[in-house]
This record gives structure tokens, sequence and C-alpha cells, in this order.
């Protein structure tokens, strides 16, 4: 397992995220309609809205996983940040990042993964809206791009919550 390196931007989108006010806060019918959405379009049994913290990526939305976070150094979100586009890691046991990852080789057995980073339109990255199987799998260009468009939705939610607690 590769843990991913920190992003050279990492206290400017540490403080987008605080700015947020979303970590550690209660599910929110908003972002879940959406990470459902994701879930039923693409027929996975997970999908996130993740935010990664200096230690940890947390699940503002959750279906499929048991827990709410989980250690930065095993996230797949931790790579995905790190991307101008979208990560898809189509089978997991072959990439050499995350083939003995605990979550690959154990609970919840994620073999694909696709994470659309969640950017604030000021430029940090501070999450994703990602989706994964327990099973290896692609996603074509359609699906790449309505995955965009689900977290392009995200990112308007994200802004309009910012704005209202401003």
């Amino acid at each position: 397992m590769i843990t991913a390196p920190i992003p050279s931007d990492e206290d400017i989108r540490l403080q987008a995220l605080r700015e947020l006010l979303l970590l550690d806060t209660p599910a929110e019918e908003r972002f879940d309609r959406l990470t459902r959405f994701a879930m039923n379009e693409f027929d996975v049994p997970m999908a996130t809205v993740s935010f990664v913290d200096r230690d940890r990526e947390w699940f503002k939305s959750n279906f499929g996983l048991d827990q709410r976070e989980t250690p930065r150094d095993v996230s797949f979100c931790g790579h995905a940040i790190l991307e101008r586009q979208t990560l898809v890691v189509p089978d997991a046991l072959k990439d050499e990042r995350f083939r003995d990852n605990p979550q690959v080789v154990g609970p919840p057995w994620i073999r694909f993964y696709a994470g659309a980073v969640l950017r604030m339109p000021w430029g940090p990255a501070v999450g994703t809206l990602c989706i994964m199987d327990r099973r290896p799998r692609r996603i074509d260009r359609l699906g790449l791009s309505i995955l965009c468009s689900l977290r392009d939705l995200v990112v308007d939610e994200l802004v309009r919550r910012e704005e209202v607690a401003s």
C-alpha cells in the first residue's frame, strides 16, 4: 500500500475544509440524496461524500459503509484529491497503491473506486464524491460525465451552505 503524499496546498486546503463547518456534523438530506442517486445510477453497493481532514477521511454522506470515517493513510480519497481529473481504479488488487490496503483485502472489500474531486471554486480540493464496488469494473465517458455532474451538484451545495453560514 502506498500512502498518498500530502498536497502542496495542504494548509490552504485544510483551512477551506474548516471554513465549511461540516466536519462531524449530522447527515443532511441534500447530500444523502446525491449520494443515493450516484449509488443507484452506477449500481454500486457503496457511495460517499467524503472530506479529507488532516488525519482522517470523514463521510458527510455514506451509503454501504459501516463507519463514519477512516484513517487518511488508507483512504482512496487521499489519493483522489491530488488529481485534476476523477480518480478511477478499475481493480484495486492490481493497483500498487491499494492492493494490500486493509479496505481492499478486508471489509468492505473495495475493488473498484471512482472519486470525483470536490474542489471549491477558489481552488482547494476538500474531498470527493465517490462510488465503490466489491468487484472490478470500468466506467465509460458517459458515466464519468454523470459522476462529475453529481460532483458539481455537491460543490454547489457546499457553496450554498457556506454562503448561508457567512
